[in-house]
């Protein structure tokens, strides 16, 4: 149980966002922020935090006002609802498999098992979540599920995925991550988007929230041409004030090498490969880089070239997009519009949105206010 909670934020569980401003937050969801506003009144961020910490989850504040518990470790959060399920006296049964839903014409009867038994109940809710990590158990038989009771659903595709790149030098900085780093993309070489955040640098590519909430339209232009990538690794510089902090390096170190005092400015990691692309010898003392070899270093540092090989699948996406249509959703209550026992919660609906603590957000919100309205 909790298989796919544990996989949150690279293990850590990324369980909200603390953005304070709530139209700015529901923003994040796109065009289906008009409907979670009755929803996020009833269950909001606040309301998630107290419970975490009522229930012995300490939480910290993280760039991007990304939530986490302070042990860095999904369990903690797995542990807590577990706890509070117990306390409840809340009955799982772990290895019923579902096969069906049965229902009559406005009211759900029951659940089918594989086995052949039927559990019977007063209300229902499906939060069986959407396609990605099917590993987990999320096999997307929610959606069949709903198509069989009636309900339009917009079919899932992979959403928030890593990119794999072209250029094999990518692969040796895997494990990498950079907190602020600034992504240019273009298409034919024509710029068509700049954003700054978080990367990590992977086995096959990119991953981290910067890739992951451009993948979408990654994939979009890819339909239109060669996408390519320009990594700049020192945002924080312009090329003027990068080309003057390099000075002062090599004024200061000016009897080291170059390979040995440019760590002090990017992770050391990368010092080899980003002198090698700027065709630089490692082993050069920092007095003898010429003028020449300085702005060519300080052009690559800027400007990490890649080509986007591909977008992952299913099985890579941190969440799908599609879902049940939002107009069949009664979001004071989140019951079917179809059904009057029947409740959605979760991935199960019809909204994008971003990497940073949205996902369980919604998760919670639409949960709780489903749950109150069940019993």
């Amino acid at each position: 149980m909790g298989r796919k909670l544990l996989l949150t934020g690279g293990g850590r569980c990324n369980l909200t966002n603390a953005e304070p401003d709530e139209k700015i937050f529901l923003s994040k969801y796109g065009s289906a922020d008009k409907f979670l506003f009755s929803a996020f009144a009833r269950f909001g961020v606040k309301d998630t935090l107290d419970f975490f910490k009522t229930h012995g989850v300490e939480t910290a504040i993280e760039p991007g006002q990304r939530v986490f518990p302070v042990t860095n470790r999904s369990q903690t959060i797995l542990n807590a609802l577990v706890d509070y399920l117990k306390a409840g006296q809340v009955k799982i049964m772990t290895g019923a498999i579902v096969s069906g839903i049965v229902g009559q014409t406005g009211t759900l009867e029951a659940v089918k098992l594989a086995n052949g038994k039927k559990v019977r109940a007063k209300a229902f809710a499906l939060a069986t979540g959407g396609k990605s990590h099917r590993e987990t158990g999320s096999t997307g038989d929610g959606f069949v599920w709903l198509r069989a009771l009636g309900h339009q659903v917009i079919e899932p595709s992979a959403a928030l995925v890593p990119v794999a790149i072209r250029e094999a030098w990518v692969k040796k900085l895997s494990g990498v991550s950079l907190d602020q780093a600034k992504l240019t993309i273009l298409i034919d070489s024509v710029k068509q988007k700049t954003k700054t955040g978080k990367i990590l640098f992977t086995h096959f590519g990119l991953s981290g929230p910067l890739v992951l909430n451009l993948s979408r339209e990654i994939g979009q232009w890819q339909k239109e041409g060669e996408v390519t990538l320009s990594l700049d690794i020192l945002p924080e510089y312009g090329y003027d004030q990068l080309n003057a902090k390099l000075q002062e390096i090599f004024k200061q170190d000016s009897n080291k090498k170059l390979k040995n005092s440019l760590g002090l400015l990017i992770p050391e990691s990368m010092v080899e490969l980003g002198l090698k692309m700027a065709k630089i010898e490692p082993a050069v003392f920092c007095h003898s880089v010429t003028r020449e070899e300085r702005q060519r270093l300080v052009r690559g540092l800027k400007a990490w070239p890649m080509t986007v090989d591909r977008l992952l699948g299913l099985d890579d996406a941190t969440i799908t997009s599609g879902g049940v249509a939002l107009t069949e959703v009664d979001f004071k209550t989140m019951r079917s519009k179809l059904y009057s026992n029947f409740y959605l919660v979760g991935d199960v609906l019809n909204i994008d949105r971003p990497s940073g603590g949205f996902s369980l957000q919604l998760c919670w919100t639409t949960g709780h206010v489903a749950g109150e309205a069940c019993v």
